[in-house]
């Protein structure tokens, strides 16, 4: 079996051409079922999201083959495939395929929604029938991997995007962070990644304020939050534990001595304040309100770029589990296939043998004589037996190759080429 891999992702192609070699669910079915059928795949799995179409084929199909296949199905030109993809054969195709579950070859690095993408469009294609042994052995390896990588390692540990670290900064000053109220300031796509953020650290009274009020219906929707007008910010500040804005506002929404009259509603309850807006929607003298923590985009980005470089560190403690387990697969592939080759020469000797038992039978019921039965059933069966390895020990000693003949000496339990017998 060949392993090949084929794939198209955000750091060889445009998002013009990832669009068109994406496979919807309703396609990738049907997909799936087409590449199954053509000549020399065995199983295949297709992995398809918003940053990458890759396609992992066991078999003896050729990777122009596989190329041809995904150019015909998208309708595309073969050649603009070609100069836009990657293609890994073997123990390459097996290490890329546990980079990408262990979110080492995302466009953000160690980001784990990947691993649950991959495991979906394995589940798919067995689904689909297009999985067998050497697949399911190779996939679960690989889920098993991507967990190591995720406990044993620090790659999804810290936070790498600014709107990440605004909650996870959050989460820090407020420990029960589902109990606090936020408000939203914008409902431009980063307060939409804030708003996502919040969800799945379980928080439930959120409000969206924007100047352009439809927009934030729309946002709140989503979030089954509620929505102000900027003008009602000012009033309705002091009953928001965490405030995070991001608007294309050119002079701040929220001034000191807003800040300044919520905190006396509050009692002087502290405020978590981040601004995520260049130019800044916050006045920077927030900061010296004594309750009022304020964080801006750029310290944000320090945050976020010291925790880049612990996820690189994390990626190289990553990738040494991931050199030593693609060995541990590569090993039980090598393994099974040599079981398969004794399996098939011991099914192949059995066929030869029930067939020359079966001319013997015919001729004892026609009434040839049994002891010349016998003599041509010993005959045959043995020149049966012995035409493979005759055949290798001659080709052994005209190669002159004295490795060979010996194992096979060994094997076949002969005198050693050198004269001296077995003891």
């Amino acid at each position: 079996m060949t392993l090949v891999a084929l794939g198209i992702n955000h750091k060889t192609a445009p998002v013009a051409l990832r669009e068109k070699v994406a496979f919807t669910p309703d396609s990738l079915v049907a997909a799936l079922s087409s590449l199954k059928q053509r000549e020399g795949v065995d199983e295949t799995v297709i992995v398809s999201t918003c940053n990458r179409t890759e396609i992992y084929v066991s078999g003896s199909l050729s990777q122009t083959s596989l190329i041809q296949w995904l150019a015909s199905f998208h309708k595309l030109d073969m050649d603009t495939i070609a100069s836009h993809s990657y293609q890994f054969e073997q123990g390459a195709a097996v290490q890329h395929i546990m980079r990408v579950a262990s979110g080492l070859d995302s466009l953000i690095l160690g980001e784990p929604q990947i691993f649950g993408q991959v495991k979906q469009a394995y589940n798919d294609a067995r689904h689909s029938g297009t999985v067998g042994t050497d697949f399911e052995r190779l996939f679960q390896h690989t889920f098993a991997v991507a967990k190591r990588v995720r406990t044993e390692t620090e790659i999804g540990a810290n936070a790498v995007s600014v709107a990440f670290a605004a909650v996870q900064l959050a989460k820090h000053i407020f420990s029960a962070l589902p109990s606090r109220s936020v408000l939203l300031v914008g409902a431009g796509e980063t307060i939409e990644l804030v708003a996502q953020h919040l969800k799945e650290q379980g928080v439930k009274r959120i409000c969206v304020a924007n100047r352009t009020v439809a927009r934030a219906h729309n946002l709140a929707q989503k979030l089954e939050a509620d929505v102000l007008t900027l003008s009602q910010v000012p009033e309705k500040l002091h009953s928001f534990d965490i405030v995070i804005s991001s608007t294309a506002s050119q002079l701040p929404l929220i001034g000191k001595g807003m800040v300044e009259r919520a905190l006396r509603e509050r009692r002087n309850l502290p405020m978590f304040l981040v601004d995520l807006a260049v130019p800044r929607d916050i006045e920077s003298e927030v900061n010296d309100l004594g309750d009022a923590y304020l964080y801006t985009v750029d310290d944000l980005q320090h945050i976020v770029e010291q925790n880049l470089a612990s996820r690189e560190e994390a990626a190289r403690e990553a990738h040494a589990i991931i050199d030593e387990q693609i060995d541990v697969y590569l090993n039980w592939q090598q393994a099974q296939q040599s079981i398969d080759l004794v399996r098939q020469f011991r099914e192949r000797g059995g066929q030869q043998r029930d067939e020359l038992v079966e001319k013997a039978l015919n001729q004892l019921a026609d009434g040839k004589p049994s002891e010349d039965i016998i003599k041509e059933l010993a005959y045959k069966l043995t020149n049966t037996m012995m035409h493979g390895p005759t055949r290798l020990l001659r080709d052994a000693a005209a190669q002159n190759d004295t490795s060979l003949t010996q194992q096979l000496s060994q094997s076949l339990e002969l005198d050693s080429p050198s004269g001296q017998g077995r003891k």
